[in-house]
């Protein structure tokens, strides 16, 4: 499988466990490593410094909205529907920059995220639940591999459109 298309997947499970983190950490990467990518796209706007302020805002909003106790579950139609788009959005961008087909990176990003929605809702669930795990303790390490792998596929040293 094209390395692009694994870190489109991977950036949609990322999606999947944290809505705004994908594209927080994508606006970031595109507004301060590669600030004329996109350049006539209607993504454009995921590389505007302001926008990947208000993207990273967001992102530690939701940390700390999903400690809340009667937050909603992930799997719920509005909040999966977020996460689905969101990833898409992410894979769409990592698709394009690479110059590769938007739609086939929105697909594999939105599917990252349906994957990462449904497993991480059904792994934290069997840790609470089923093991006696603290919600926030599990919500915690979710958070650690949400960010670890974001940083991961966008630290500084990393193209988005590197081969293997």
């Amino acid at each position: 499988m094209n390395r692009m298309y694994l870190e489109t997947l991977q950036i949609g499970i990322v999606a999947g466990m944290r809505s705004m983190m994908a594209p927080a950490f994508i606006s970031h990467k595109l507004a301060h490593d590669q600030p004329g990518g996109l350049a006539n796209s209607k993504l454009h706007f995921l590389t505007s410094p302001t926008t990947a302020t208000v993207l990273k805002l967001l992102a530690g909003g939701e940390l700390v909205g999903d400690k809340v106790p009667n937050a909603p579950d992930r799997i719920v139609p509005p909040q999966f529907i977020g996460r689905v788009l969101s990833g898409a959005l992410s894979g769409a961008a990592f698709s394009e920059i690479e110059g590769e087909s938007v739609a086939c990176g929105a697909l594999i990003g939105g599917l990252g995220a349906v994957i990462g929605t449904v497993a991480f809702f059904h792994i934290r669930h069997w840790l609470t639940h089923e093991q006696g795990l603290p919600d926030p303790l599990v919500a915690l390490a979710e958070d650690a591999i949400a960010i670890g792998t974001s940083w991961q596929l966008m630290k500084p040293d990393h193209s988005i459109h590197e081969e293997a």
